[in-house]
């Protein structure tokens, strides 16, 4: 069941961060580098990662749990420092306007990121299996990148001109930081509750997905260059 579940996880995932990809190639990569970089990591970390799944779920010879986790914890590394770009430079996008866009962007991201290093020191265990500090660490990074993403939100939604792609991109981060924060906090919490948790982050993940796709997919052939940070 766990192993079926997976496999559709992947089966939609895949084709949804290939049509990103496809679409921020129309130019819309130039706007969103961040974004772009994401995806392709999330992409290749997705592939890498299916064997040790499949060998694991199939009980391979070779295959671990040790295994599975390892990869799934560097993957999550990554993806977490990328993602945090993503939300950053989203902030930047926003607030490109704003005459105190200097203090906004030094107390929204400097904020953030104190918190992330306070988080890291708390629940660092050094020798330990990674899970046992990283699922915590994440879950924070999760709740500190949901506050970022609201903050953002709200400015989105009282500007005077809306950009809706940039809302479209924003709610969507909403809702997967949501997800994972609360997945997190049940797999944290004991371990029957690991199997609900995964399937919610997954669950979330693919909407998120889907939102990206739709937001980035009527982008204009050609959009401005990078954001200057």
């Amino acid at each position: 069941m766990r192993f079926a579940i997976q496999l559709c996880g992947y089966g939609v995932g895949l084709p949804l961060e290939l049509l990103i990809i496809a679409a921020l190639l129309r130019g819309g990569y130039r706007r969103f580098p961040f974004i772009f970089a994401y995806i392709i990591v999330e992409f290749l970390t997705t592939v890498l990662e299916i064997p040790a799944y499949v060998a694991y779920y199939t009980g391979h010879p070779f295959a671990t749990g040790h295994g599975r986790a390892y990869y799934y914890w560097l993957d999550e590394g990554v993806l977490q420092a990328l993602i945090f770009a993503v939300v950053i430079s989203l902030v930047y996008h926003a607030t490109a306007k704003l005459g105190s866009r200097r203090i906004v962007r030094a107390s929204l991201v400097g904020g953030a990121i104190l918190f992330a290093g306070a988080s890291f020191l708390i629940h660092f265990q050094h020798g330990v299996v990674a899970g046992t500090w990283m699922t915590p660490w994440t879950r924070d990074l999760s709740f500190s990148s949901t506050i970022l993403d609201l903050a953002l939100w709200a400015m989105l939604i009282a500007s005077r001109e809306k950009d809706h792609r940039l809302l479209m991109l924003s709610g969507a981060l909403g809702i997967q930081f949501t997800g994972e924060a609360i997945g997190e906090s049940l797999r944290h919490l004991s371990r029957s509750a690991v199997f609900p948790g995964n399937v919610l982050i997954m669950l979330t993940n693919l909407l998120f997905l889907y939102i990206w796709w739709q937001a980035l997919r009527t982008a204009p052939a050609r959009q401005p260059s990078g954001v200057t940070l």
